[in-house]
């Protein structure tokens, strides 16, 4: 090796370790170079940063550096002291390590293996949640508008004989076509058509002791009493009662009179014999004011003003049909409109003079057309339009005779209602098996929208061949009371859906019980089919215990709209013995789940959820709701997303 050369080698061997070894053959070293020096030095700092905010993330891009092998990228919650969170070689940053509703500050720098740069410009970005996807439906809530709910709407029909357990019912009515002819004093009854116009025993029989007067009735009120509920009982209004329990009566030249005996209202009429509870069996007359009387004695105060579970008075049963369910003693030829409303006035005076604050239920119509026509009554004639119905008849006839007698004579106009919605061809009250099709569930959900929704046109005789529209029921009744008699109450003492054994059914009756009480009914009976119905019990679950102890939907009705009602409806309560407390029912009755806005309440707290649906029901030997778990919620506003066919009772305190 040339000297020359030797020292050269010698000369690296000494060079400071921190001095890049390309330095060596530069001038400063004495190494010869290529004139003019070269050199390194670190890149520039980056341009072009920006800062996008996403959902708690924050994306960051930059324009590269001359020269730079990467970048540290710094942050900070202040503006002008970030520090290091990341060195990489690419010119953007996804930063997912933030918080939506925090302000970041961003600078990058850039570096290479001679330094680092100086900072970027500053940015900075804030993350935020996404906005909700628009609701499917929106449920709007006045507070403004309320109502108060009755206690009564959430009754039964005998109460007792209801498939056990009993969902946490408020009323029960000893009705039905058995108590048209029932003898108070012997206990006899009649079936009427419901079987072979038998005179018997049958609302007498296990714990009753047919010896004692009036204990079918005494029995089922002190029964009522003991479960909580009120009662609704039955007077009889036809005219002849059960003589005796004999079995069949023969209907070839109806009535036989050696089967039945003749009532009178009013006992002073015929008698001057003062009331007891233990009247004669064997004179002629039963006595409608004495049984009133003869009640009050077994079971003091139940006719009384403020009575803790109080019993109401019917007029009968369904008076309408009475020459077709109880041609034993009515005959082929029906009670007409006018005789009917006089009889109406004469018992309502009677027992109400024995008992000023007894209310009273009437006309109890068997269904549309005995509030429409009296079932085709000559005196009357009704039109589509609304006009000369029987029950403007009744209220008019109600009118003169209360404002004669100094009070209501007539306190709650009663019908019932078996929806005579169809599919196209059945009847959704003949829809009670567990599977159904698509167009029998639509018919069965959306028939409770006949008692009031202008809009809506069900697929049935009513709408088809009388009225050519919407039904809307409870909508022309209130119109009429209010011009003839304010303050008289609407009840509805039998109706059925369908459904019984199916989701829809559920639905039905959940959408039954919330009309109820946003439109202030006074009161309602379900009637219970025969056979199984499990799913329409459910529904009052979602009103009445839906906890699965005693957590009940409140008593204050607050008003509520929907955007869709066709497939989501909500009632909304409030609850004055809990200041604060909002119970929501929301119904989906469409084939698919509805994201809900639901606006307009002040809510704070925690929503508690309890759902039903096919799902949940189907695992089930009592159908009831199932709890969902809490949801925090706050403001005016609560958005949830309700499956398909489903009832959801949210409750919030």
């Amino acid at each position: 090796m040339p000297i020359a050369d030797r020292q050269t080698r010698i000369s690296l061997l000494w060079l400071p370790a921190f001095v890049p070894l390309w330095l060596a053959g530069c001038g400063a070293y004495g190494g010869g170079g290529n004139g003019g020096g070269g050199g390194g030095s670190a890149p520039s700092a980056p341009t072009g940063l920006t800062a996008t905010a996403a959902n708690a993330q924050v994306n960051l891009t930059w324009n590269a550096s001359v020269g730079a092998t990467g970048y540290y990228v710094k942050r900070s919650t202040s503006s002008g002291t970030e520090v290091q969170i990341a060195a990489q070689s690419a010119t953007a940053y996804s930063d997912n390590s933030v918080s939506n509703g925090i302000t970041y500050y961003y600078v990058v720098s850039a570096y290479n293996s001679y330094g680092q740069s100086a900072n970027s410009a500053e940015v900075s970005g804030t993350p935020v949640a996404p906005p909700p996807p628009a609701a499917d439906v929106t449920i709007t809530i006045d507070p403004t508008k309320t109502k108060p709910i009755s206690p009564w709407i959430y009754g039964t029909n005998f109460y007792s004989g209801n498939t056990a357990p009993q969902p946490n019912f408020t009323f029960d009515r000893a009705g039905g076509n058995r108590w048209t002819a029932y003898n108070w004093e012997n206990n006899y009854s009649n079936a009427g058509s419901d079987y072979i116009y038998n005179n018997d025993l049958y609302l007498c029989n296990a714990g009753c002791n047919a010896a004692i007067p009036a204990e079918a009735v005494r029995t089922f009120i002190a029964a009522d009493q003991s479960a909580g509920l009120a009662s609704l009982v039955t007077f009889q209004l036809q005219g002849l009662v059960s003589a005796d329990g004999n079995g069949p009566v023969s209907t070839a030249n109806p009535p036989d009179m050696t089967r039945f005996k003749t009532v009178a209202d009013k006992k002073s009429t015929v008698s001057s014999v003062p009331f007891t509870t233990t009247p004669l069996t064997t004179d002629a007359n039963v006595f409608m004011d004495e049984f009133a009387w003869a009640l009050d004695q077994k079971l003091p105060g139940i006719f009384g003003a403020n009575p803790t579970h109080p019993t109401f008075l019917s007029l009968d049963n369904e008076p309408d049909l009475w020459n077709a369910t109880h041609l034993e003693v009515q005959g082929s030829t029906n009670i007409s409109s006018t005789n009917f409303i006089t009889k109406s006035v004469t018992l309502s005076e009677a027992v109400k003079d024995q008992f000023p604050n007894l209310v009273i239920f009437g006309p109890v119509n068997y269904g549309f057309n005995g509030i429409y026509s009296w079932q085709g009554d000559l005196s009357l004639s009704p039109t589509p339009n609304g006009e000369n119905w029987f029950a403007d008849k009744y209220l008019a006839g109600i009118k003169t005779a209360s404002a004669a007698y100094g009070k209501p004579v007539v306190d709650v106009y009663d019908f019932h209602w078996y929806s005579e919605a169809t599919d196209g061809t059945t009847r959704v009250t003949n829809m009670t098996g567990s599977s159904l099709t698509d167009a029998q569930v639509q018919a069965i959900v959306q028939s409770p929208r006949s008692l009031w929704d202008t809009t809506f046109k069900e697929n049935s005789w009513i709408t088809n061949s009388v009225l050519g529209g919407p039904i809307y029921i409870l909508g022309r009744l209130q119109a009429k009371i209010d011009a003839e008699n304010p303050g008289m109450k609407i009840a509805i003492t039998e109706y059925e859906n369908g459904g019984f054994n199916h989701i829809a059914g559920t639905i039905a009756q959940a959408d039954n019980l919330g009309i109820f009480g946003s439109l202030g009914i006074f009161a309602a009976n379900f009637w219970p089919p025969g056979g199984t119905y499990s799913y329409t019990l459910a529904a009052f679950r979602a009103f009445r215990g839906f906890d699965g102890a005693n957590a009940n939907f409140g008593d204050i009705s607050l008003q509520s709209t929907s955007s869709d009602v066709a497939s989501v409806v909500v009632y909304a309560s409030t609850d004055t013995t809990a200041p604060g407390r909002v119970v929501f029912v929301a119904i989906n009755r469409s084939n698919a789940a509805k994201f809900t806005a639901i606006n307009g309440q002040a809510l704070s707290g925690t929503a508690h959820l309890y759902q039903m649906t096919a799902a949940s029901a189907s695992t089930q030997s009592v159908v009831q709701p199932v709890f969902m778990g809490p949801m925090a919620v706050s403001g005016s506003s609560l958005t949830i997303t309700l499956p398909a066919y489903s009832v959801t009772t949210i409750d919030v305190h």
